[in-house]
């Protein structure tokens, strides 16, 4: 059924989010078909040139992906290189927590109790351990929530730790998603600077992750519009992704920051969904990584690259 998007985050019911946002996709409904099945278009070199020149100003490595699920078109700059996620990665473990919900092996409503050694430490954001500094008990889909859209640390850690990094793997690889490494919690990484780095994905993984989601691979259509709700609601990263594309945008995304040392900061992250004015669906992810710019800069590299290429494809 075709439906159009409420914009402006007043949105539609769950199961009609993302499926099908005008009434032409009537005609074109959601595939399963890979990259490669696609006619091969040209590199847009200009959109590339534009890309590069933009992040220079980042004085830091920056990578790029960024494709026309309906089409195949796409733009990239440093692609399969290895950027470190931080909070990208509560993606898709969250997308392996609800394929376990799918199987049935996981319920949304159970209560899942938070001990207090389960919370992350002073230095990570945290909602659930700032607000119950003694543990507390939650349901499944509130961990969910708390992970994907508010980024909280504890909620990720707890989420690992009940399906396990190896289903996460097995999960990633099942889906040919092989660019992406899930191997420590939170508290991990954050004890020790490399080993964020450990944790890492290329911006073409994280473009195949994001076509997974978006044609429903390794989740059902139900876990899907719940991921994309809490994606699209997330008040993380305003200035990201997001930051110069018209208010009305709808832009279902996931950031990812980390610390800095040496006036060095290893990761400011942003992937995402974006529905484009006629309905298509841009996957993006823009990784900013080693850079010794400040926030402002960091952010607004990102918010450049997704308008230019918001541009280049809205008009095309």
């Amino acid at each position: 059924m075709g439906i159009l998007l409420r914009l402006g985050f007043a949105f539609l019911p769950l199961l009609t989010i993302f499926s099908c946002t005008v009434a032409t996709q009537k005609e074109n409904p959601i595939t399963t078909s890979s990259p490669a099945e696609f006619q091969k278009t040209k590199p847009n070199a200009e959109l590339q040139k534009q890309i590069e020149r933009i992040a220079a100003q980042a004085k830091g490595r920056v990578g790029v992906a960024a494709e026309i699920l309906e089409t195949g078109e796409s733009v990239s700059s440093n692609p399969q290189d290895h950027y470190p996620m931080q909070s990208v990665y509560k993606l898709p473990i969250g997308m392996a927590v609800l394929a376990q919900v799918d199987q049935g092996k996981l319920k949304l409503d159970q209560r899942v109790h938070v001990d207090k050694s389960d919370l992350v430490g002073p230095g990570l954001l945290s909602p659930i351990r700032d607000r119950n500094p003694n543990g507390v008990e939650l349901s499944l889909n509130e961990l969910l929530r708390f992970a994907v859209s508010e980024s909280d640390g504890t909620a990720s850690d707890v989420l690992l730790k009940l399906v396990g990094v190896e289903a996460v793997s097995r999960y990633l690889s099942e889906l040919s998603v092989n660019e992406i490494v899930v191997a420590n919690s939170e508290n991990e990484i954050s004890q020790d600077w490399q080993t964020q780095y450990r944790n890492w994905a290329s911006p073409h993984g994280a473009v195949q992750l994001l076509r997974a989601l978006h044609e429903r691979r390794g989740v059902s259509e139900q876990s899907q519009q719940l991921l994309l709700k809490f994606m699209i609601e997330t008040p993380t990263g305003p200035r990201r992704l997001k930051g110069l594309l018209p208010k009305t945008a709808v832009v279902a995304h996931k950031t990812g920051t980390s610390g800095s040392s040496k006036g060095v900061t290893a990761a400011t992250n942003d992937i995402g969904l974006i529905t484009l004015p006629d309905g298509r669906h841009l996957a993006i992810a823009v990784f900013v990584s080693d850079s010794p710019a400040d926030l402002v800069i960091r952010e607004r590299v990102i918010a450049e690259i997704a308008k230019a290429v918001w541009d280049a494809y809205s008009s095309g």
